[in-house]
């Protein structure tokens, strides 16, 4: 999707042009892909906009942050406050947020100690992520030839710009091949997730999702789905699961903070269901835009009023 510009970027304190949010080429991130990043979105609500879990996003930043040994030179509240003065200034009632911590400019080399650690929050305009008609539709995916990396190699609870080469390879392929996303198993062959998003499956009224320890991000909209799903008083296991348990499926979805709660409607060219969004899918699709855009009590906490 084409990036629209807004006015302002935040930059290390400071609210810069759009045009002048620079780094330079010699910058560690850029060479060796030292960076943690977040994505989460600000929704137009009837009571102002509303930013989806900035407290859970800027917790994860820095999560990411310590497994990689980066110090952050700001607090969770300086980052907070910055993209809400962010989203103000430039004048969005909705948008999606995209902060990120880097190693910049100081030294060549792999150590990345010698390197300063950059923050920056920039806001774009960005539509429906898997495209305008998936989440009634659904999309069509294909299980990736690419696994996701094995324990004690990458660690997959930082979300860390160098991981996204491996989202790179399975979006490219499931691309190439006519699909519109592609799902990694785990290094021990059972389903991990999609390049960008976390993976649920329904069999007879039953909700499924793999478990932390099949090389997946702790995702927050993955979170915010399995509290609604206990909040409706659906049943939700997490397990490891076969790549064919998606075949025999009665709905699978995805959910991320860019595809939010998006049907797939095929696996492998393999009609899931009736070929769209299922029913269990749609309540909880349903509850999820419900809250976040306003039309339902927000009792956990998890907008925070743009003001």
């Amino acid at each position: 999707m084409a990036m629209a510009k807004t006015k302002y970027v935040w930059m290390d304190g400071k609210f810069v042009d759009w045009d002048d949010a620079k780094i330079h080429i010699m910058s560690h991130v850029i060479h060796y892909g030292t960076g943690v990043f977040e994505g989460l979105r600000c929704y137009d609500t009837p009571k102002g906009p509303m930013i989806f879990r900035l407290k859970e996003h800027t917790d994860r930043l820095f999560n990411s942050a310590k497994i990689y040994r980066m110090e952050i030179p700001f607090t969770r509240d300086d980052i907070n406050k910055a993209t809400i003065e962010l989203i103000k200034r430039n004048g969005l009632k909705a948008a999606y947020i995209r902060p990120i911590a880097f190693r910049g400019y100081a030294e060549l080399g792999v150590n990345p100690f010698p390197c300063p650690v950059s923050v920056t929050v920039a806001t774009l305009q960005w539509g429906k992520y898997l495209g305008d008609e998936a989440l009634e539709n659904g999309v069509d995916v294909m299980v990736s030839s690419w696994n996701r990396m094995a324990p004690n190699t990458f660690p997959a609870m930082a979300k860390c710009c160098a991981n996204y080469m491996n989202s790179q390879l399975i979006k490219m392929e499931a691309t190439l091949y006519g699909f519109t996303e592609g799902i990694a198993l785990d290094n021990t062959g059972y389903l991990s997730e999609g390049s960008g998003e976390n993976l649920f499956v329904i069999k007879n009224d039953v909700i499924y999702t793999p478990p932390l320890h099949a090389s997946i991000l702790p995702g927050i909209t993955r979170d915010t789905v399995m509290t609604i799903a206990r909040d409706l008083g659906m049943e939700l296991i997490e397990e490891k699961l076969a790549r064919e348990f998606l075949y025999i499926a009665d709905e699978v979805f995805f959910t991320g903070s860019a595809a939010e709660v998006t049907p797939i409607r095929s696996v492998d060219k393999i009609t899931v269901g009736a070929g769209k969004a299922g029913p269990i899918t749609k309540k909880l699709q349903k509850r999820f835009f419900d809250i976040i855009e306003g039309r339902a009590p927000d009792k956990h906490g998890w907008l925070t009023k743009v003001v």
